[in-house]
């Protein structure tokens, strides 16, 4: 058994908190495609673990080393967010399940295969329909600071959907 800093892990790559102590986001554990390592994967599983993530959630399509969380003993979910196609109907069942375990006061990490523009679209989504941050433009500035980057026509998209979403969830209450 590793001992040392190497019984920790290592931290996910492009690991940032979206809201502190609550919801974070990284690259996919070990990387994807052909970067993809299982002996980097198998280190920031662990670091997952030693961080007590309630809950890893993969909001990838394929269902890639999700027993490689059950093997090193790390809850997690199978979100799929489809990359072809009308994401809005996935996003309509998977804000409220994120939203109830953030009320519950779990702590999260969301992946898809790299932090880019449908993973910060998605998560600037989350922050509109939640209210949170209840005006659409507001959300996406606020996910741009901090994530460190802009958000592009896919992400946007995303937000607009939440917005729409949100919206009919108003007006159906």
């Amino acid at each position: 058994m590793a001992k040392g800093k190497w019984a920790q892990g290592i931290t996910p790559r492009n690991f940032c908190w979206i809201i502190t102590d609550q919801i974070a986001v990284a690259e996919r554990p070990g990387g994807y495609g052909e970067a993809h390592r299982k002996v980097r994967r198998t280190e920031e599983i662990i670091w997952l673990r030693e961080q007590r993530f309630d809950f890893v959630i993969s909001l990838i399509t394929a269902n890639h080393n999700l027993s490689s969380y059950d093997e090193l003993g790390v809850r997690w979910k199978h979100w799929p967010i489809p990359t072809i196609g009308d994401p809005e109907p996935s996003l309509a069942a998977i804000y409220p399940q994120l939203d109830e375990l953030r009320l519950a006061g779990k702590k999260l990490l969301l992946h898809t295969e790299e932090v880019g523009d449908r993973l910060a679209g998605f998560l600037a989504g989350y922050l509109r329909w939640s209210g949170m941050v209840p005006v659409t433009h507001e959300a996406i500035i606020v996910i741009e600071r901090i994530m460190g980057r802009q958000l592009g026509p896919t992400g946007r998209s995303m937000v607009t959907m939440a917005e729409r979403l949100a919206d009919a969830d108003a007006a159906n209450t």
